[in-house]
């Protein structure tokens, strides 16, 4: 399986890229600029490198370049898909080769290098960008071009956002001679909710066990097992915090065969059983709901025109 490298068309009279993308969403694919994705229509499965999660209406991300990514949508039996995003991209050199170069981008240009991994918004930086990025569907070019600016210092100066793929994935991206590598791991991607042998890892990959067991170690920093188990894990997380299926669905979902091997492994990784998982994060939700309803009465009707209820 090979990752598609796919870029959207720039106009010749645009420094940069505003696109509405709808059903179906991109598959498994790369490109060089960066990229600030709003989903505004549709749930479903976001891989980013390594990490897998579920999303939902006004999830935000912001991608550096080259990191492999697709949104799978879910899609009820009978159903048509239903998805829209809207997404803003950039090359680094857009504004020419020394704006992001000045000494008072620093911390911008910090936040851009270390975006190779992938970021995930949340917090007051989330609802301040939504709001931005809604209100630029109706602007004119220049008006666009000076929000990507107010977007910006919020890049500055915000630490409201998660890490998304692991270190292992963005250096293994990085190694040229690595494709094996990366092969298997698009592998493990796409199937980890079925029944991953190693036998199957070394049909795609074209190598022998002796071979191909030390190479993923050393380029993963961990075995296949671990790797996959940790990749099911946190994606089983994910799904005990939207606290909308059974837990025994949760672990068929993630690729566990039974359930009581699903409360063994999540244990042995998180030290807590997935129903105090569960628990755990609905009590820390209702602590943190009246901080987050007092903010948004701060930032006042300007800052929260357009922006529906998230579901955090």
């Amino acid at each position: 399986m090979k990752i598609a490298k796919l870029r959207l068309v720039q106009e010749p009279d645009k420094s940069f890229i505003v696109h509405t993308e709808v059903d179906p969403f991109t598959p498994w694919h790369h490109h060089p600029e960066y990229e600030l994705v709003l989903i505004t229509r549709g749930k479903g499965r976001r891989v980013v490198g390594d990490h897998v999660d579920r999303f939902e209406e006004d999830d935000l991300v912001f991608l550096g370049p080259y990191i492999p990514h697709a949104w799978i949508v879910d899609v009820d039996q009978g159903e048509e898909l239903d998805d829209e995003a809207f997404v803003i991209q950039f090359d680094y050199n857009f504004l020419g080769d020394k704006f992001f170069e000045i000494p008072e981008h620093t911390k911008l240009k910090k936040f851009l290098i270390e975006s190779e991994r992938g970021y995930q918004f949340y917090g007051n930086t989330k609802y301040r960008i939504i709001s931005i990025m809604q209100k630029m569907r109706g602007m004119n070019d220049l008006d666009r071009l000076y929000a990507l600016f107010r977007i910006f210092h919020l890049f500055g100066f915000t630490e409201q956002y998660h890490i998304l793929a692991s270190p292992a994935y963005v250096l293994s991206f990085s190694v040229k001679g690595n494709e094996t590598m990366k092969t298997a791991l698009q592998f493990i991607m796409q199937h980890f909710q079925e029944r991953i042998q190693i036998k199957d890892l070394l049909k795609v990959t074209h190598m022998s066990y002796a071979a191909f067991y030390p190479a993923f170690k050393k380029t993963y920093g961990m075995s296949f097992t671990d790797y996959l188990l940790k990749i099911r894990i946190g994606y089983s997380c994910k799904l005990l915090a939207e606290d909308q299926c059974h837990i025994s669905e949760i672990a068929y979902d993630s690729g566990f065969d039974n359930l009581a091997n699903f409360n063994r492994q999540f244990k042995k990784i998180k030290g807590i059983t997935p129903s105090r998982y569960r628990s755990q994060f609905r009590e820390d939700q209702k602590e943190e709901n009246p901080e987050q309803n007092e903010l948004v009465e701060q930032w006042g009707e300007d800052s929260n025109q357009g922006i529906r209820t998230v579901k955090m």
